[in-house]
């Protein structure tokens, strides 16, 4: 199996149960996850030999966090320790009409401020054949911007492919912000992965007239974004998530990729996922299926349709990580949707 590094934050996550709103809550759900981390867990689940990077508290909370990823086999050696705190999420988990809410609190978390001095990249990158990151980490600081150019350009001395998630956050920064520091760390990625919203706010491209509200999806306006994003940045593939929210509780879920060498456009097949459990990570584990179908050398359509079952399962599961197997995601891309009883 391949060695796949993430790096990112790790965060502590308060959820309401029972779909309550934050002001009904007595307590909290808890549980631990972030981008990169929930990837990491993915495709240490699938059987790859996943490394996460990240730095984390010198306390309880800290040490919960790093026995959160060993429990799922995720690599944690090169995690360092030290700085003020651990990042938390609050999440208020939406139903039908009603979105879900985050609220962060993650200000001077250890990540935000740890140095290229924490790590060492050469040793991390040692025999590594892919590097996953997300625009979540260069949004938390302007320190984690620089650690994260820093990794990539150890990551491409060493010869590893490089996949990016764009993710964009409007509490953490503007689209301004993101584009001007994107547009700089895209001259590492092999692969692009986002959304409709991802491309637009980071990147600057907008798929046509898609509006996921109306459920309106224009697909060759993704095709043509994707060979602009292409022109322009040389990416291999560049691929997107397509969610149709009927409501909180009822979504459309589909993906899209552009193979540069063949210049192909694919459509994956659809997905009705409702109920929702929960959509947070979902977008992770499309992401971590996707590379797992490239490690095991799918073609980019079978690992695209490897990593829209992935996440299409993940949205029935409570928490960040994607528990499924990669059985259970292999006869689901294969076909099988009825949910029946396995005995």
């Amino acid at each position: 199996m391949a060695k796949v590094v993430t790096m990112g934050e790790i965060m502590l996550r308060l959820s309401t149960p029972n779909n309550e709103k934050l002001i009904q809550a007595d307590e909290f759900d808890v549980c631990y996850g972030g981008g990169e981390a929930n990837v990491a867990v993915s495709l240490a689940n699938y059987g790859h030999d996943a490394e996460f990077v990240t730095k984390v508290p010198d306390n309880p909370i800290g040490a919960c966090a790093v026995a959160a990823l060993r429990k799922m086999n995720v690599g944690t050696k090169h995690i360092a320790v030290g700085g003020e705190r651990l990042g938390i999420y609050f999440l208020e988990t939406g139903s039908a009409m009603r979105a879900s809410n985050v609220v962060y609190d993650r200000a001077h978390s250890s990540i935000s401020t740890a140095q290229a001095a924490d790590f060492d990249f050469e040793e991390i990158f040692q025999g590594a054949d892919w590097f996953h990151f997300t625009g979540i980490t260069p949004a938390i600081s302007d320190a984690a911007a620089e650690l994260t150019e820093t990794a990539l350009k150890a990551a491409k001395k060493a010869g590893v492919k490089v996949s990016c998630d764009l993710n964009f956050r409007k509490k953490l920064w503007s689209s301004e912000k993101a584009q001007k520091v994107m547009t700089n760390l895209m001259q590492y990625v092999d692969v692009c992965i986002g959304n409709e919203e991802d491309a637009e706010k980071v990147l600057g491209f907008k798929p046509g007239s898609t509006d996921v509200t109306s459920g309106e999806l224009e697909l060759s306006g993704y095709q043509d974004i994707f060979q602009q994003m292409v022109e322009k940045f040389h990416f291999e593939y560049v691929i997107s998530s397509l969610r149709v929210s009927h409501s909180a509780s009822d979504n459309g879920w589909s993906a899209c990729i552009y193979s540069r060498d063949t210049q192909e456009f694919y459509h994956s097949r659809e997905y009705h996922i409702a109920p929702i459990v929960d959509r947070v990570g979902g977008g992770d584990s499309f992401a971590a299926g996707v590379i797992c179908g490239m490690l095991d050398q799918k073609d980019f359509k079978a690992a695209l349709e490897f990593g829209v079952a992935a996440s299409a399962l993940k949205h029935t599961i409570p928490g960040d990580f994607n528990l499924v197997t990669r059985a259970e995601v292999e006869n689901l891309a294969g076909g099988d949707g009825s949910g029946r009883v396995q005995r």
